[in-house]
């Protein structure tokens, strides 16, 4: 079984680290653009553009199925990118989790990208999802980008302005991009308040994972053996994972399994 993973840079790996764990015996592509990211400040047609040739740089290694690991691609690139791969290679996008969050009560805060924040996407899932839930939107300014570069200052100072615009109030908050997957505990941490009950979190890695294998049939193994290879495709290119991934516990995971070729 070989799953194939996309997004312009190291978001993908949350959604990566969770097919390892659920099928440790599945082989994994990871297919990146480092030469055209980042694609938020594209237009949607030029992100659809690179998100495509990604795509089929994926596809020719002929996986079971390719995750688009990225947000702001699944609401630009996901029609196109299926039409082109779909029903051969089935195609799954990355949502905000919202309904699961809303299902939970609140308040709820989703912290999203400035693009995405305030968005018709975000607000039409809000709506069908999160009807009579407070919810508030927070803009998290340069956290995408400091996540990709594992910078730790730029982390620590936008993880801080995000959390300041966060009502005291909030029960959960909806990671609304996958790079913030990668630092979800320091979120916790920021948005905690003391005397409040534990604050739960909603990311869509797991979610992701778990909807790829149904798509293809199979079902999560965890104890499977754990034999699964990696390859990582570099705009096209084979090449290996980007040294900002090794920060994270996820990107030390998936370097064992290059690293036992």
């Amino acid at each position: 079984m070989k799953i194939a993973l996309m997004d312009s840079g190291i978001g993908l790996l949350a959604a990566t680290a969770a097919v390892r764990r659920l099928r440790p015996d599945a082989h994994l592509v990871l297919s990146l653009d480092p030469d055209g990211m980042p694609w938020g400040p594209r237009t949607p047609e030029d992100l659809t553009q690179r998100a495509v040739a990604v795509a089929e740089a994926a596809a020719a290694h002929r996986p079971d199925a390719l995750i688009i690991g990225c947000n702001t691609a699944t609401v630009h690139a996901l029609p196109t990118v299926r039409a082109r791969l779909e029903p051969a290679i089935p195609v799954i996008g990355t949502v905000p989790a919202i309904k699961p969050a809303a299902a939970g009560g609140g308040p709820i805060a989703i912290w999203a990208t400035p693009a995405t924040t305030g968005s018709p996407y975000q607000r039409n899932l809000i709506k069908d999802f999160a009807d009579g839930v407070e919810v508030t939107e927070v803009p998290c300014f340069g956290l995408a980008e400091a996540v990709e570069h594992a910078d730790e200052t730029a982390i620590e100072a936008a993880v801080a302005a995000a959390a300041a615009l966060t009502p005291k109030d909030v029960t959960t908050v909806v990671l609304g991009c996958t790079h913030y997957e990668l630092v979800a505990e320091r979120i916790r941490t920021a948005v905690q308040r003391p005397g409040f009950p534990p604050l739960v979190l909603h990311g869509s890695a797991g979610a992701v994972a778990a909807q790829a294998f149904r798509r293809i049939g199979e079902q999560p193994a965890p104890g499977a053996t754990a034999d699964g290879t990696l390859t990582v495709i570099l705009s096209g290119r084979e090449g290996a994972l980007p040294e900002p991934a090794l920060a994270y516990e996820e990107g030390r995971l998936l370097q064992a399994i290059a690293s036992a070729r």
